[in-house]
């Protein structure tokens, strides 16, 4: 792959850098539009054919007469990713197992997340219109759109990779686009264990309380790791209950679950009919879980768990507990407009434990903090910490005990003081 930083660096001192970069710039855009145009009559053509009229049509043209074997066969590989691949050159990060995300910020600055590591590309898009072109393919292939009226979209590949676009209308430094990849195996709480982001004894307390139908509540920032923790947490969903899943955009990976319902939410339609939102989702019986929650399908979820729906899972952006909890009434008065006690009060009934993860400076992923939530106290939601994580110590059991023990009673037949 040819070093573009290098070549960008060297254009203010010489103009036979910057006409060549332009003469290969322009080669390719010649190239592929020459290609498109045959494609459109010749019809359907596979990968290898395409490719080899890519290297023809290069190694023909008088205009990389001068180019090095590497640059000539970078950009073969660049006309062949624009005609051939819906996410242009990103195709390649799209397929290396070892990136996680892709983030482009305007079509010179890209960078992805490689083993932990965030890393600038030398890869550019040719113009704010190629760019442009990459996010309404990926769009299209979600049946959705992407364009100034409709300036953001929020959904997923086939694979499952989650994509978020921002339109260049609202983007102040150009269209922005991110790709979270779908993980090819989820980690199992082993996995977990083995990675340092929970102990041993924190995932035995969490599997009884699993396996009990406590209502649990998984917070942290982007990226720290809840929906891999909420894919784990269900491999310890007994295998005689029905399990009802709801997601804007399907991200868990829930196959060792035979009793399972999948739901996924719906955008209108161009008329502005067909929509399936959240809350359209969350009025369903059985045990629930909700990919993560981001706005009025809170008040169906705290009204589902205070309603016989023991065992719901969920997810939500917060900075800690208390600030998910503050987020959580926030989102139930988007919904309707209740007196902020009586909310709390629904949150503290319906929600038994919290659950809050950070993504640490090195890059790992650490539960921070395992909370029950013990009720109302002078119009606030009380919440005591089970576990603790400290730098020193890492995550450690409090000294203080589970207090409400009747599920687990009722389930596992332990008695009230024994804690977990």
């Amino acid at each position: 792959m040819v070093d573009r930083t290098y070549t960008v660096n060297k254009m203010v001192k010489t103009g036979k850098t910057v006409n060549k970069y332009e003469m290969e710039r322009e080669l390719r855009k010649r190239i592929i539009e020459e290609m498109r145009r045959e494609l459109t009559v010749s019809g359907p053509t596979d990968d290898r054919e395409v490719f080899q009229r890519a290297e023809d049509s290069v190694l023909a043209d008088p205009a990389a007469v001068d180019m090095t074997f590497e640059e000539k066969r970078d950009t073969v590989e660049r006309i062949f990713f624009a005609i051939r691949k819906d996410m242009d050159f990103l195709h390649k990060y799209m397929e290396d197992p070892k990136v996680s995300e892709i983030m482009v910020n305007g079509k010179e600055d890209i960078f992805i997340e490689r083993e932990g590591k965030l890393i600038r590309v030398p890869d550019t898009f040719d113009s704010v219109e190629d760019l442009e072109e990459v996010m309404r393919r990926a769009a299209a292939k979600m049946h959705r759109e992407i364009n100034e009226l409709k300036p953001i979209v929020d959904a997923r590949l086939e694979d499952g990779s989650r994509v978020n676009a921002v339109y260049k209308n609202i983007a102040i430094n150009g269209p922005s686009l991110t790709v979270r990849k779908f993980p090819k195996q989820w980690f199992t709480m082993e996995d977990m264990i083995a990675f340092g982001t929970v102990t041993a004894e924190a995932a035995a307390g969490l599997r009884i309380l699993v396996e009990s139908g406590y209502n649990i509540f998984i917070s942290g920032g982007t990226s720290s790791g809840k929906t891999s923790l909420l894919n784990a947490l269900c491999q310890y969903i007994p295998a005689e209950e029905r399990v009802i899943v709801m997601e804007d955009s399907a991200e868990l990976q829930l196959d060792y679950i035979e009793n399972i319902v999948r739901m996924e939410c719906r955008m209108a339609g161009s008329a502005g009919t067909g929509e399936v939102n959240m809350s359209d989702l969350i009025k369903t019986p059985d045990r629930i879980i909700v990919g993560e929650v981001r706005g009025r399908e809170v008040m169906d979820m705290i009204q589902a768990m205070n309603t016989g729906h023991d065992g719901s899972l969920s997810t939500g952006h917060g900075n800690s507990i208390r600030g998910m909890l503050k987020r959580l009434e926030t989102m139930f008065l988007q919904a309707a407009e209740f007196p902020v006690e009586a909310i709390r009060a629904q949150i503290a009934e319906g929600i038994d434990i919290m659950i809050h993860l950070a993504k640490m400076s090195d890059n790992s992923r650490k539960v921070l903090e395992i909370a029950q939530v013990a009720g109302m106290e002078e119009g606030n939601i009380v919440t005591v910490p089970l576990f603790k994580y400290s730098p020193d110590t890492g995550l450690k059991r409090t000294e203080e005990p589970l207090l409400d023990m009747e599920k687990i009673e009722l389930r596992k037949g332990i008695k009230s003081g024994h804690g977990l």
